[in-house]
Order: structure tokens, then C-alpha cells, then sequence
């Protein structure tokens, strides 16, 4: 490969903060939120346009339950419940269900801007459509980030930083140790789409796929659709998979996003030439980028395991609840597993009938699982560094079932809690008091047990 010497210039510092998150997904957000709320000055980074990431810009608009498998105990609270009680006051919050435990669907138009008061009114600066490019390290400490935006290529300082990016670009860039899965969870490019179930069965709508897939150049596959709130006759849809992809490559990255809305069309067609007449669907969104589901994963002081999660392991420094299943997508068989804590496994795909047998030999079951901070910190030298959502240490079976955006929404909330305490206490993310975190994280409105 042929190199250009880049001449050496002048980088202005735009900002000097506490602390600066990379990443604006509700992960992201809610670090700077509960950093900014108990007094820390917070600089955010965003490359799209707002905030909310998979759950606005990939358009995901289910929320899972904040309470455990019984559905009798909450489990989650703070800025994911705070911002479900925000949207239900703009009817823009619709429950599956019989009772008003979650899952939730929520509007994501609504949500973006809701998303933006929660951080004005936190005073963190923003930084929209602005690229982490590169660190600085000064005497081998981190000092500062580069960024690039229309206003060309600058600098943030700060005394702590967090990613959450997704694919850990901070933490690569720094050289932090990470794996990849040989058999990632394969992304999804959303939709939303008028009218296609008016007068279309999901059922109907399988069989469509199943049968003219191929003639559409659609392999064997699974997918799913859910509601807009408020509106009948709309309807989200995560239809397909692009398999055999790392969204942490950029040309691969380029290539996923191009063939994931050529299967959204593809599926469409169906629809059009061999579906009822009166079906007559209109594409109305797509994701402004493809729900990436698994790329890096960088080792932490500690691994997540799917024993853990599936006998509910407790830990002394957990920061976060969840009860949303084991669900992983296949990338060498096409469907999903599904592992309940309840000891049922469910294995699903399209056109065949599901196939149910048990994980667990005994009767036991676990009502809920937790997250420990230790994996929300990262290994290496770095003092000032801490990591949140999907990227955090887990193995595949915990990870399909934490990547669910009301579990990892509150990893960031311990990164910001725990971001301020080391800033307040100038100490290490390693060293900080584990109980002390979790104190502040329940002074918050978090639950922690």
C-alpha cells in the first residue's frame, strides 16, 4: 500500500471538559446525562444528526421489559423509565401486552426530540454530525480526542472519556484489546412501510418470502415487524439479515448498508407481483443507517458468561438489571435461537415449524440477571477510560440476551456515575468503590439490588 505523509499543523482545542462521551445512542446520551446531572461539564459526540442511534437513526422502536420474567418486580428505572414516562405523556408510547410492564413501542420521530430536551436540559455540549478521528496521548496518558465536522478538524480535552460508539473506535484506535465472534449476530436494515399489512397477514407475508425469495435474490432467512404508535396502517420492519459481514470494515460496512436496502425493495416486490391486489405497500422510511447487532468486543476486567446470565448470577459491583432473553441471530444457520431463563430454548426460522426443547435439565429458573461494572472497564494502562453498550466484555450467549437497548441504556448511566466519581475523587475507573456507584447510580432513580 502507497502512503501520503500528511503534513504536521496546528489543532485548535475547541473544548476543555470533565469528561467527553463518543457515541450519542441512548447508551451514550444517558452517560452524559448522569454525568452532566451531578455536576460534571460533558461534551458528547454524535456523527449523525441526533441522538438515540439504532433506536431513532436505525428505527428499532421496541423497548423491553423493565420488570422480571414474573412480571411482578421492576428491574429498571431510571433514565429509560424516566424517558418512556416523557414520551407516554406525548402518546408516543403504545404497550404489548395486557398489563403495562413492557415491551414498549415507542414513536422514534418523537423520541429524537425528546432525546435532544433531555440533553439541553442537562447543559452538555453536542456535538452533531462530528467524527471521532483520532486520540491524544500525551506521556501516555489520554489528553484529548480529534474530531472533524464542518468546521473543520479540532480538538476535545478531557479528564475522562467513554465510548460508546458500538464498534469501540475510541478503544481500537487506542490499541485496547477486543474480539470479534467467528459467527456474529448479522445486522438489519429497518423500514418502515405504509399499508403492507392492512390486508396482509404475517403469516401470508412469510409464505410470499419463502416461496419467491430466491427469484429476488433473498437467501433463507428471519424477520419480524411490529407497530407505530398511533398510526394503523404503518408498520416497523426488520425483515432480512446481511450475513457474513464485520460493520466494524468500512468497505464491508458500505457493502452491508447497499444490500440491505436492496432486500427491503426485494421483499417489497413480492409483495407487489404476487401478493393480493388490494396490497399495495409504500416505503415511507429507511433506517439512516443498518442496525448493526455485533462487531468488537473489548476485554474488560470481566467477561460476561451465558452461565451467569441464565442462572442469574448476582454480583457485588452490579449496575444493571435485565430479563429480555438469550436471542441470538444466526450467521451460519439461517433463524434465531432463543434461550428463556425460565429453561425453555426455541429454536425459529421462517416457513418451519419452531422447534422447542429445554437448555436447563432441572425445573430451576431465574427471574432477572445483572451486569457487573467490571465489564465496563477496560484492560490496559489507560486510568480515565471506560466503555458502554454493545462493545462491553460478554460471550456470545450473555450478548444476545444484554444487547437489548434497555439493558445496555443503563450501562451507560453506570459509566457516567461512575465517569464523575473518579473526576471528583481524581482516582482511576479501576479503583473506584464499587458500592459507592451503585449508591449513586439508586440516588439517580436506577435500581439496583
Amino acid at each position: 500500500m502507497d502512503y501520503i505523509i500528511e503534513p504536521a499543523k496546528r489543532i485548535p482545542i475547541d473544548n476543555e471538559v470533565d469528561i467527553c462521551v463518543l457515541g450519542g445512542s441512548c447508551t451514550g446520551l444517558f452517560a452524559a446525562v448522569r454525568a452532566a446531572r451531578l455536576g460534571a461539564k460533558v461534551a458528547i459526540v454524535e456523527k449523525q444528526n441526533c441522538f438515540g442511534g439504532v433506536a431513532t437513526s436505525g428505527l428499532v422502536n421496541i423497548w423491553h421489559s423493565l420488570y422480571d420474567t414474573l412480571r411482578e418486580k421492576q428491574i429498571i428505572g431510571g433514565l429509560t423509565y424516566e424517558t418512556i414516562q416523557r414520551l407516554n405523556k406525548r402518546e408516543a408510547i403504545e404497550y404489548i401486552g395486557k398489563n403495562k410492564t413492557g415491551p414498549f413501542v415507542l414513536n422514534t420521530e418523537e423520541l429524537k426530540i425528546e432525546l435532544d430536551e433531555l440533553a439541553k436540559s442537562s447543559d452538555i455540549k453536542i456535538y452533531f454530525h462530528t467524527l471521532y478521528t483520532a486520540p491524544y496521548i500525551e506521556d501516555g496518558e489520554l489528553k484529548a480526542v480529534f474530531i472533524e465536522n464542518k468546521s473543520g478538524r479540532k480538538a476535545i480535552k478531557a479528564k475522562i472519556f467513554i465510548d460508546a460508539t458500538g464498534d469501540g473506535d475510541l478503544c481500537a484506535s487506542l490499541g485496547v484489546p477486543y474480539t470479534i465472534p467467528d459467527k456474529k449476530q448479522p445486522p438489519t436494515t429497518s423500514a418502515k412501510i405504509y399499508r403492507l399489512h392492512e390486508k396482509l397477514s404475517r403469516k401470508d407475508f412469510s409464505n410470499l418470502i419463502i416461496e419467491y425469495g430466491r427469484e429476488f435474490g433473498l437467501e433463507e432467512d428471519w424477520g419480524w415487524a411490529g407497530g407505530i404508535p398511533g398510526i394503523k396502517e404503518l408498520t416497523f420492519h426488520a425483515e432480512t439479515h446481511v450475513f457474513n459481514v464485520n460493520c466494524a470494515d468500512a468497505d464491508q460496512l458500505t457493502y452491508s448498508e447497499i444490500e440491505g436496502r436492496r432486500q427491503i425493495r426485494a421483499y417489497m416486490d413480492i409483495v407487489r407481483k404476487y401478493g393480493p391486489d388490494e396490497v399495495k405497500p409504500h416505503l415511507v422510511a429507511l433506517a439512516s443507517y443498518i442496525g448493526v447487532r455485533e462487531t468488537r468486543h473489548f476485554c474488560c476486567k470481566y467477561r460476561l458468561t451465558e452461565e451467569d446470565l441464565l442462572y442469574g448470577r448476582k454480583f457485588n459491583d452490579a449496575v444493571a438489571n435485565g430479563s429480555y432473553r438469550v436471542d441470538i441471530h444466526h450467521e451460519d444457520k439461517k433463524g434465531i435461537t432463543l434461550k428463556n431463563l425460565d429453561g425453555r430454548e426455541v429454536y425459529i426460522r421462517r416457513g418451519t415449524p419452531d422447534v422447542v426443547t429445554r437448555w436447563r435439565k432441572d425445573d430451576g429458573y431465574t427471574n432477572y440477571y445483572q451486569i457487573p461494572y467490571r465489564c465496563l472497564v477496560p484492560n490496559g494502562h489507560f486510568d480515565n477510560l471506560l466503555v458502554c453498550g454493545r462493545m462491553i466484555d460478554a460471550d456470545k450467549g450473555s450478548f444476545g440476551a444484554i444487547r437489548v437497548m434497555v439493558n445496555l441504556n443503563q450501562t451507560g448511566e453506570a459509566a457516567g456515575v461512575a465517569a464523575y466519581l473518579a473526576l471528583n475523587n481524581n482516582s482511576s475507573v479501576k479503583e473506584l468503590n464499587t458500592d459507592t456507584i451503585r449508591k449513586m447510580l439508586k440516588q439517580g432513580g436506577s435500581i439496583i439490588f
